[in-house]
């Protein structure tokens, strides 16, 4: 009785043991050398409503002032909807702020992913003012957009639309496709405007609806001149790079049988051969701890066993 009260446990442990063993071992094995990679593939695209780059003379002095702003310039993948941009200059009517441009509709957005970039702007109904020129709109539009799709396995594609009337220092102008108009107006100045400008390369786009060269000169307002560019409604993009193609894997070489005559004996490995010589790899230490494993779990059942008996 003593004998079968101990003999059950110690054999119930010793399975237990090796049932473990069996289980966790197939899982190290799983589990080894396993990796995850991530990677981006690029792609960019901007857009933006206004952009000025102004220098501006005072009159009562010898320095110039830049007036350096933009409305609504995102980067992607971002989006803006402000309608209106007003800012200060020192100097310039006594430093009191005044506004540069006012807009029914003034948006950018700018998105990209894996296969494809855009940015893409769009300003309806706005006048742009500059310093000196408080009543005088430098110019007024009904509308204008400007897109960029930049899409892999595509050619880039860049497109802007001038909608509705446009009016420059107080006149009405009519614009040529892809030309420049030039506007003059005495004893104000002169306005040189190039209609919907866009390029393209293999992976980039850019566009723009509108691009003033302003050189005027309204004595008002302590300014004297005001020379510089004026971008309305600008879009960019870059295609974002091809992700790279998987090769399958390589099928294993076809077991090649000796032709006639007898088989030359297989030399055994060596006790103790080296990984670089086995060709082992990273999962050899989980290979050998599961059989490690395995050969302890089966040996304390053996004496379990035995020590029954006895």
């Amino acid at each position: 009785m003593p004998s079968t009260t101990f003999r059950t446990p110690g054999r119930r442990l010793a399975a237990s043991a090796a049932a473990t063993a069996l289980a966790v071992a197939p899982v190290l094995l799983a589990t080894a050398g396993t990796a995850h990679a991530t990677g981006g593939h690029g792609g960019k695209s901007t857009a933006v409503v206004l952009r000025t780059g102004l220098n501006v003379s005072l009159l009562n002095k010898t320095v110039n002032v830049p007036l350096t702003a933009t409305l609504n310039e995102v980067q992607a993948p971002a989006s803006a909807e402000k309608t209106a941009l007003t800012v200060k200059l020192d100097g310039v009517d006594r430093g009191r702020p005044f506004s540069v441009l006012r807009a029914d509709v003034a948006t950018a957005k700018a998105t990209v992913d894996d296969r494809k970039a855009e940015g893409y702007s769009n300003l309806a109904h706005a006048k742009v003012h500059i310093p000196g020129l408080p009543l005088l709109s430098l110019i007024e539009v009904g509308q204008v957009t400007s897109k960029a799709v930049c899409e892999t396995g595509k050619r880039p594609v860049a497109e802007s639309n001038v909608l509705g009337a446009v009016t420059v220092l107080g006149k009405k102008v009519t614009l040529s496709s892809g030309g420049t108009t030039e506007v003059k107006v005495p004893g104000v100045g002169e306005v040189r405007l190039d209609l919907s400008k866009t390029h393209t390369t293999s992976r980039t786009a850019a566009a723009s609806a509108l691009e003033l060269k302003v050189s005027v000169n309204p004595l008002k307002l302590n300014v004297a001149e005001v020379e510089g560019t004026v971008t309305l409604a600008g879009a960019t993009c870059e295609t974002p790079a091809a992700a790279p193609s998987q090769k399958p894997p390589a099928k294993p070489a076809d077991d090649v049988k000796p032709q006639g005559g007898a088989a030359e004996p297989i030399a055994k490995p060596a006790a103790k051969a080296d990984l670089a010589e086995t060709g082992g790899n990273s999962m050899t230490p989980y290979i050998a701890g599961g059989a490690i494993v395995l050969l302890v779990a089966g040996g304390g059942a053996v004496a379990v066993a035995r020590r029954g008996r006895s």
